[in-house]
């Protein structure tokens, strides 16, 4: 019978280990930083550490074979993952409630129906996740479902039927034995992923994990949970709304920052072929305060509306709110802006929104920034058919950015005639029908009566 291992309690501010928990650690002092984790049993072997481990390979003998994937069924899915699922891989999904996290599962676990999986639920009862199956209309005639909630009982199970697939919905209903803490600790959280994490790499089994978020956004539970996985990726977007956003902020078997794009329909996550053509602007006739940029996320170039509204503002401080941008960035713009620009907005109210939810993170975003701004305090719509992308420095330099020609050829696809891009990013031949305007500082911009 094995021995239950001890629990001690270590300070996360000092690293004092302490037998019982209490609300003050008694050598730093702090309040509140004592957490659980597992006392690992002491070898009485001098040589312990050199039993069982593994052998010292050169790193010219290993040859760099390909990694096996296999495909999740959802090409979306496998554009994040970097080409599919790669056996033994450990990835864990993070989202908002409701936001589709188990459907998408339940769909990749369908779609490998031919494969041994096994589906271990901790929220949702047996009659729950049948219900939705059916809803869904998906073939599950092979999948095997198990809901529980004690990581040992997982794993022994997981023995038994040796699944290829492994899902967990989700790490923080699980508990060991091994800890008194109730499930959704932290040292529970990290342990349990810890077990999870070792059988997956050990029997070969691609192991996907649910895992709640925080009011922030953020992965709910340690930090460590991220670095013990292969692979990280959010579900973004409104729960209400139709269309999910799936990004990977960490992948070793990939590129990080990939993009998936799926819809909510009545049978599922469906994925979307051109997801430029869901971020584009509808109006029906030209408005102010709007323009088309060409955001770069992981591998491929999206189309993207930015909206603009510039109004009077009657409060001592003025309102500098975005949705889908850095608010820094966009104080520091309207800085430039002023600076070289000559155009004030210290007594406007400034809103700059990204349509479609999506989130920019990169500078390309500052040049079709601006623009929206000027023809929203212009009350002045743009030509429909302008892109634009480029960085803004403090100087009122308007700078190159990465992959232009690529973002130029995927604007002509959609039908663009103009585009204002940087002086660096001028391509060298004509693509197609567009018409490339470069710039190289604000003034240029200015000048130009849009």
């Amino acid at each position: 019978m094995a021995t239950k291992l001890k629990a001690h309690y270590r300070c996360t501010a000092c690293g004092a280990l302490q037998n019982k928990w209490s609300g003050q650690c008694s050598d730093c002092m702090a309040w509140n930083t004592l957490e659980e984790e597992i006392q690992q049993p002491k070898t009485t072997h001098r040589h312990a550490g050199l039993i069982g481990g593994s052998p010292i390979q050169v790193l010219a003998e290993i040859s760099p074979e390909d990694v096996p994937r296999k495909s999740s069924g959802l090409s979306e899915l496998d554009r994040v993952l970097g080409g599919g699922i790669v056996p033994g891989s450990v990835t864990l999904i993070g989202g908002d409630p409701g936001i589709g996290k188990s459907t998408l599962l339940l769909q990749v676990v369908a779609k490998l129906n031919q494969d041994n999986c096994l589906y271990v639920s901790g929220e949702e009862s047996a009659q729950q996740i049948s219900m939705r199956a059916h809803r869904l209309d998906l073939p599950l005639d092979k999948l095997q479902l198990l809901t529980e909630t004690c990581v040992e009982t997982i794993i022994a199970q997981a023995l038994k039927s040796k699944p290829g697939f492994l899902i967990i919905d989700s790490i923080q209903t699980l508990y060991t034995e091994q800890l008194q803490s109730a499930p959704g600790a932290v040292a529970q959280v990290r342990e349990s992923a810890a077990q999870l994490v070792r059988l997956a790499k050990h029997y070969n089994i691609s192991l996907f994990i649910v895992g709640h978020v925080t009011k922030e956004g953020t992965l709910a539970g340690p930090r460590v949970l991220e670095h013990m996985v292969d692979t990280v990726v959010y579900f973004e977007g409104d729960s209400g709304g139709r269309y999910r956003v799936l990004r990977a902020v960490k992948n070793r078997f990939g590129a990080v920052n990939e993009l998936g794009i799926f819809v909510m329909t009545e049978q599922g996550l469906k994925p979307v072929n051109n997801p430029s053509a869901i971020f584009l602007s509808r109006h029906e006739s030209p408005v102010s305060g709007s323009t088309v940029m060409v955001t770069r996320e992981g591998s491929r170039p999206l189309l993207v509306e930015v909206q603009a509204l510039v109004t009077e503002s009657h409060a001592s401080q003025p309102k500098r709110v975005t949705v889908g941008l850095e608010q820094n960035r966009l104080a520091m713009l309207l800085a430039v802006l002023q600076r070289h620009g000559g155009v004030v907005t210290y007594d406007q109210d400034v809103f700059i929104n990204i349509v479609g939810g999506v989130r920019i993170s990169e500078t390309a975003a500052d040049l079709p920034l601006i623009l929206a701004a000027l023809s929203s305090l212009r009350d002045k719509p743009l030509p429909h058919d302008l892109i634009a992308f480029g960085e803004i420095g403090l100087a009122g330099e308007i700078r190159p950015i990465p992959h232009g020609e690529e973002r130029l050829k995927e604007a002509a696809k959609h039908g663009f005639k103009q585009a204002i891009i940087p002086q660096a990013n001028a391509p060298r031949k004509k693509i197609n029908d567009l018409n490339v305007i470069p710039v190289q500082r604000i003034q240029d911009l200015m000048s130009h009566d849009w």
